[in-house]
């Protein structure tokens, strides 16, 4: 019985703004591999999400007994580098990054996928796999099925002449509204694109937030690492990044602090941020910037007086080492 899960967009408000359960999380390098990390806390047959009320069901109605039992089940997650067998569950992530539009989202997965020595992809790990991928083309043979998060970053220079980075500028832009600040982003899309990573993170909303921290470890440790290792000086400058922009989403109360709706709690947050490292990116940010997107109208109760937003940032490279220590602060909060 397999598991299909919800993208991190389409989530209730108790997932939206609650981590995992805690567990004793572990990520470890061996070589050049991205070896598994135990985590309890998860059963990939635990639950099943239905697309028909969009909320996640057991898949019987089991006591309460038989539930406690369900609390704690040992998965091991690990960390690849991305293959070309990930397309279809790199692409499941990516669906919604740009809201609605239309765009080349086929040549940004393949741009995610073709850049090995930079980015992860975070798998449930196969028991008898030995680390180095059994399938034709080096994936694991666990299939997309088993893809749960992405991390990556591309230099805006580098692939400035892609049709996804076109379109992708092009859209900023577009929902850019403030003068001022389209200003600096279009400084950051242009000239100071070589110094630009656009920093990409994406997961479901039943990934354990133990493994967020490593996601991030590897990843600018890997960026660090490229600077000295990529083959050629033009690919070793291409990662020594001045700056990060991130293309997000969080959720604004409809009613501004002063009048508030009835149903409203004292406990409402203005804001709720889905992946609760961008609250952390939004305070270290130079400039951010929120627009309206097209999201579906929830269901749930707790979201009623809530709307989805797009939140763009710019994060100096400098701020990165700090953004690491509050990270680690908060999962120990």
């Amino acid at each position: 019985m397999g598991l299909v899960l919800l993208p991190l967009e389409k989530s209730s408000l108790s997932s939206l703004s609650e981590p995992a359960a805690a567990a004793d999380c572990s990520a470890i390098m061996v070589g050049d591999r991205k070896r598994p990390a135990p985590f309890a806390g998860f059963s990939p047959d635990e639950e099943r999400y239905s697309s028909d009320d969009e909320s996640y069901s057991s898949d019987s109605d089991d006591s309460d007994d038989a539930s406690e039992e369900l609390d704690t089940v040992q998965a091991d997650f690990a960390f690849y580098d991305p293959k070309p067998g990930d397309f279809h569950g790199v692409k499941l992530l990516l669906k919604t990054y740009l809201d609605s539009k239309p765009w080349d989202l086929t040549g940004f997965v393949d741009l995610i996928l073709e850049q090995t020595t930079v980015g992860t992809v975070v798998k449930i790990a196969d028991d008898e796999e030995d680390g180095e991928g059994n399938g034709a083309d080096g994936s694991s043979t666990g299939g997309n099925d088993d893809l749960f998060g992405l991390i990556s970053v591309l230099n805006l220079g580098r692939y400035s002449e892609h049709r996804c980075m076109k379109d992708l500028k092009d859209y900023l832009l577009a929902v850019c509204g403030d003068k001022d600040t389209k200003k600096k982003l279009k400084q950051m899309l242009g000239d100071k694109a070589p110094d630009v990573g656009l920093l990409v993170c994406r997961r479901f909303v039943n990934f354990p937030y133990e493994l967020v921290p490593k996601m991030y470890e590897s990843l600018f440790d890997e960026v660090s690492w490229a600077t000295e290792d990529e083959p050629t000086q033009e690919l070793r400058d291409s990662f020594r990044f001045k700056q990060y922009l991130m293309v997000v989403r969080v959720l604004e109360r409809k009613t501004p602090a002063k009048q508030k709706a009835k149903n409203s709690t004292e406990e409402d947050e203005p804001i709720i941020y889905p992946k609760l490292e961008d609250e952390i990116f939004r305070e270290l940010s130079s400039w951010s910037f929120t627009f309206p997107i097209r999201s579906e109208q929830s269901a749930q109760q707790e979201m009623k007086n809530y709307k989805e937003m797009g939140l763009v940032m710019a994060v100096k490279a400098e701020a990165i080492p700090k953004f690491r220590k509050k990270l680690e602060d908060l999962l120990s909060e």
